[in-house]
């Protein structure tokens, strides 16, 4: 057992001698850049699990660059504010079968471009609060606490105000909805900022491939067993 140890430590050792001598050798290869894809800079999704929302929302301002736009920064929270009522309404419907949680996909941010407009971070930055960064365990938590409570099959039929209450809680921890907000002097609705981005969602499309479902045609993506869900209006 001893000798084995020690043969271990000197084999651990050597290999870290080798791996700080290549460490100090230059790099024997050599890039040269053909086309550079320009991009704004990272932003931080903090104790969330928003990914999807940073990573497409990051997409389309590296889009609206291509497009000879200047430099935007786009709010990611206005997309998961308003997938979070998509979702909460999907799982009331389907009494709690359906995904809840705080993932998503890229196409999220293209249906909340399409049917909610876009906003700039500085409009909507989901923090309306002092914090340091993004934590969505206790929203999340509030939310699907708050839906599991009213669900239909425990409490019969459901009030006329569960979504209002639900879009309350989102107010407190993400920030109330804007109608038209003021930018660079001038003003305008959700809506007509997407229009004036000259962004139009219908010239993207995603595409998958799964041997059980037919070629060229829309399916639900698939995820852990169960229908992925999605923000619907795809």
């Amino acid at each position: 057992m001893k000798v084995f140890k020690y043969s271990f430590a000197i084999f651990l050792t050597a290999s870290l001698l080798i791996f700080a001598q290549n460490d100090k050798k230059e790099c024997p290869h050599e890039f040269t850049i053909v086309k550079q894809v320009d991009a704004t800079p990272v932003k931080s999704q903090g104790s969330t699990g928003t990914c999807w929302a940073f990573a497409s929302t990051s997409f389309v301002e590296s889009e609206l660059l291509r497009m000879g736009k200047v430099e935007f920064d786009i709010s990611e929270m206005w997309t998961v504010r308003n997938c979070y009522i998509d979702k909460a309404d999907r799982y009331i419907r389907y009494h709690g079968t359906s995904n809840f949680s705080q993932g998503g996909q890229a196409h999220d941010v293209m249906w909340t471009i399409k049917e909610h407009g876009m906003v700039p971070e500085k409009t909507y930055d989901g923090q309306p609060y002092e914090q340091e960064k993004y934590n969505h365990r206790e929203l999340e938590s509030v939310l699907k606490g708050m839906l599991d409570g009213i669900m239909p099959k425990k409490q019969g039929k459901l009030t006329p105000v569960w979504k209002e209450a639900f879009t309350s809680v989102l107010d407190v921890y993400l920030g109330t909805a804007p109608e038209k907000f003021e930018y660079d002097g001038k003003s305008y609705t959700l809506e007509h900022f997407a229009k004036h981005l000259d962004f139009n969602t219908d010239d993207y499309i995603e595409f998958t491939s799964y041997t059980h479902h037919p070629f060229y045609e829309k399916v639900n993506l698939e995820l852990a067993g169960r229908l992925l869900l999605q923000c619907s209006g795809r």
